[in-house]
């Protein structure tokens, strides 16, 4: 999984993260990873952390996307298709050729 994608699947599902590892375990990735993207996103001030106050557990956080989350989620997603409308072109061709 490619950067970029990373990116996009956590941005897609960030308001339902319920923890690091969890989205670590879904992507297939390591809990650092995610964090260090996570941090990225925040500060680039695409996806905003809220930590429950009343929990227990002080570690545990929201993540809510900001409008300019929205808005890069858009972006991303839009460039995500494009490339994979040009792999599947490129594969229809290549099917060409072999038959």
């Amino acid at each position: 999984m490619q950067k970029e994608e990373i990116k996009l699947a956590i941005l897609r599902k960030a308001e339902a993260i319920e923890s690091q590892k969890s989205i670590a375990d879904e992507l297939g990735i390591s809990v650092g990873k995610v964090n260090y993207i996570l941090k990225a996103l925040i500060e680039k001030g695409l996806i905003k952390a809220d930590n429950f106050y009343k929990t227990k557990n002080k570690r545990k956080y929201k993540y809510l996307l900001t409008q300019k989350g929205i808005e890069g989620k858009i972006t991303l997603t839009k460039k995500f298709i494009e490339q994979k409308k040009k792999e599947y072109e490129e594969l229809q061709k290549e099917l060409e050729r072999l038959q």
